[in-house]
């Protein structure tokens, strides 16, 4: 057993000063390098409101990092307490060592390193879904966080990324969740893995595209659905579209020649889930 398992297994509580510190170059790499993300299986979440949201949600939470503000704030020091009980290392740095591991000036009073989680396409199971979006070779971590965000708001089941998409697991995605990434299941998978899943869908398979011909409110959605939005600048491609069995678009009247890829989506999914739930 190695020591990052030893301490995480017991916890502990540690005080570093040094922008040298081991710890915190792991923290600045898994903030800037996907590739290091990717390797550790770890990536960073900053402020209070995503420490609490990951602890509720039950993540594994292998650093929580507390600034001078969070010594004595009452949830703050509930949420370092839970991560020490959970095995967490508890870090106590200073404001300059926590610019220094966020590359920010004016970083949040908490910060979390937590395990990544993604969910196996084998484990989906239509029979039990409500709407799955996914989400083919989105680029924008932004756009990526707010879809994440509004398949939280809306009760969807989950989001499939397909082919080379941006890293659900950057600090700029999880911030724009909200909190969100740690309730949402998120699958990533090839195209080929994921027509052969569009192919034998039971219920709906739906897709804007550029020669949709069906108004986005027009079907009704039958359940499960399995809605398919392309990337930001190309669309779906075509072959990706041939596996739908609905290719809807959204009217527009101004002189806008697209929607926003997070926006479109929002659209889509409430109209989906109004069918249903009344929205």
């Amino acid at each position: 057993m190695n020591d990052t398992t030893r301490t995480k297994r017991q916890g502990a509580v540690k005080q570093i000063t040094s922008h040298s510190n081991p710890i915190v170059k792991e923290i600045k790499a898994l903030v800037s390098q996907r590739k290091y993300r990717t390797q550790s299986g770890l990536f960073v979440a900053e402020g209070l409101k995503l420490a609490t949201d990951a602890l509720d949600a039950g993540w594994e939470v292998r650093y929580l990092v507390l600034g001078p503000d969070a010594r004595d704030h009452p949830v703050a020091q509930k949420a370092a307490a839970t991560a020490k009980a959970r095995g967490a290392l508890i870090l106590e740095v200073n404001t300059a060592v926590l610019a220094a591991m966020t590359r920010k000036d004016n970083p949040q009073m908490v910060v979390g390193v937590y395990e990544q989680k993604l969910m196996p396409i084998d484990s989906i199971r239509p029979q039990d879904s409500t709407v799955w979006v996914a989400l083919d070779r989105v680029r924008d971590p932004g756009n990526l966080g707010t879809i994440i965000r509004t398949v939280d708001a809306v009760g969807a089941s989950g989001i499939i990324l397909v082919g080379d998409c941006t890293d659900p697991f950057a600090v700029e995605t999880v911030r724009a969740t909200m909190g969100s990434l740690f309730h949402v299941p998120i699958v990533k998978t090839g195209k080929d893995r994921f027509k052969s899943l569009a192919t034998a869908w039971p219920g709906t398979v739906a897709a804007t595209h550029l020669k949709g011909s069906v108004d986005y409110r027009q079907p009704d959605y039958s359940e499960p659905v399995l809605l398919v939005m392309g990337n930001e600048q190309q669309g779906l491609e075509d072959d990706m579209a041939e596996v739908c069995k609905t290719l809807i678009r959204i009217p527009q009247v101004g002189e806008a020649d697209s929607l926003n890829l997070a926006v479109a989506t929002g659209i889509s999914l409430y109209e989906i889930r109004r069918k249903h739930l009344a929205l």
